[in-house]
């Protein structure tokens, strides 16, 4: 692996004076969509940064500066940008409320109802308590209880622990705190600005595989990880069920975690590494779910978990790369992710997640060395032929897939 950079200059491309497109005449901002909008004057551009209470605003621009550049970053705007960053974790904090609420009232009210199964179902001789045990055991092993509580973890619970997080930050925050969050800030800026064609091709590989998961039939039994069916022989099986799912929430939750980690990936550690270490984690934890579990298991999250690992390692290995923020919450990532896999043990592929996340791990250490650089790998001729071949392999194990879950 090559470590030459192919950006100049002593500081990574993220925090450079042209990490941000070249600004326009006057005064002005950009939102998430690209669109810009022109202000008449220097309190204009303060207002319009004072009033963004849904972040649509991402970059602006002022006369003698030739780049755009973060809110955070404008010359006397830390009163406003505190204002509208509180006024934006206020929103967020009732928005979270309510769906505790409501996916607690849901989730209580399920629980109660498979205690209430459990207690009729109990034999008619048992005393009051042992009913109660049996109406507990019940509820205990109800796979429906099973998935609200983990809905009501993933989509109530961590964001409303989030946005109270976040109002407490805010209401602490001084322009002393803006100007050290900026580092950070244009990290993620930046990042989202940028392109990953190769992620999105891998989304669409798995997109279409969703789709023929849409024709009637068993197509978890058709090319999902069935075990008996992969230890009498069939290991197609290994490259074929990471590229379906259970479900449509299982696919929407895996493909905003793929669009994410994807995008990092390809754009620190370049394209090719992007189906390889998907297909290299994806294999070695369906084969730690074929060694440890016994049910049948699809979906991406083992490569997923590979392109996690990977990371942890990789911006490790480059530390001067990624800010320190950033990193760390990708661990927040893979602790929350355990969290979920400890709270949604029957129905968690939890050894898919560590095989994968080990795997990830391990290729960072093996194919990239430490560097105190701060600009990026530049990939090889072997890497892109590497990374050529993992995408057709990832193509074909889809065309398969489709073949068999289709009956074609």
């Amino acid at each position: 692996m090559s470590e030459t950079a192919d950006d100049p200059g002593p500081l990574p491309v993220w925090a450079r004076d042209d990490a941000f497109p070249p600004a326009p005449e006057g005064w002005g901002w950009v939102d998430h969509k690209g669109k810009r909008q022109n202000c008449a004057s220097r309190e204009e551009l303060l207002e319009a940064i004072r009033k963004d209470g849904d972040a649509r605003l991402l970059l602006a621009w002022m006369p003698g500066h030739p780049r755009m550049m973060l809110p955070e970053e404008v010359a006397g705007a830390e009163e406003a940008v505190l204002e509208s960053r509180r006024r934006l974790a206020a929103g967020d904090l009732l928005e979270a409320h309510d769906r505790l609420r409501w996916f607690g009232i849901l989730t209580g009210g399920l629980a109660l109802w498979m205690l209430y199964q459990g207690w009729a179902l109990a034999p008619r001789q048992a005393d009051a308590g042992e009913r109660l045990l049996f109406a507990m055991r019940a509820l205990l092993h109800s796979m429906s209880v099973g998935v609200a509580l983990l809905m009501f973890l993933i989509f109530a619970f961590i964001p409303w622990y989030q946005a109270v997080k976040r109002t407490r930050e805010f209401g602490r925050w001084t322009p002393r705190d803006i100007a050290a969050a900026v580092p950070a800030l244009r990290f993620d800026t930046w990042l989202e600005l940028q392109k990953a064609p190769a992620t999105r091709l891998l989304l669409l590989i798995i997109g279409a595989v969703g789709i023929a998961q849409m024709m009637p039939g068993n197509s978890i039994a058709a090319a999902g990880m069935v075990k008996p069916a992969y230890h009498g022989g069939e290991w197609w099986r290994l490259f074929t069920a990471p590229l379906l799912h259970g479900n449509l929430v299982h696919f929407l939750m895996n493909a905003a975690a793929l669009l994410y980690l994807g995008k990092r990936m390809e754009v620190f550690a370049r394209w090719p590494h992007v189906p390889l270490v998907f297909l290299f984690a994806a294999c070695i934890g369906g084969e730690a779910s074929a060694r440890f579990l016994a049910a049948p298991s699809v979906g991406a999250s083992g490569g997923l978990m590979g392109w996690l690992g990977f990371l942890l390692v990789f911006e490790w290995l480059h530390r001067r790369l990624v800010p320190r923020a950033a990193t760390r919450r990708l661990l927040a990532g893979a602790l929350l992710t355990a969290l979920i896999g400890v709270v949604g043990f029957r129905f968690i592929d939890n050894a898919a997640h560590a095989g994968g996340l080990l795997a990830g791990m391990l290729y960072a250490v093996i194919v990239f060395p430490k560097s105190s650089s701060p600009q990026r790998p530049v990939s090889t001729v072997t890497d892109r032929i590497a990374g050529g071949l993992a995408f057709a392999a990832v193509a074909a194990a889809a065309w398969f897939a489709i073949v068999r879950v289709t009956g074609g």
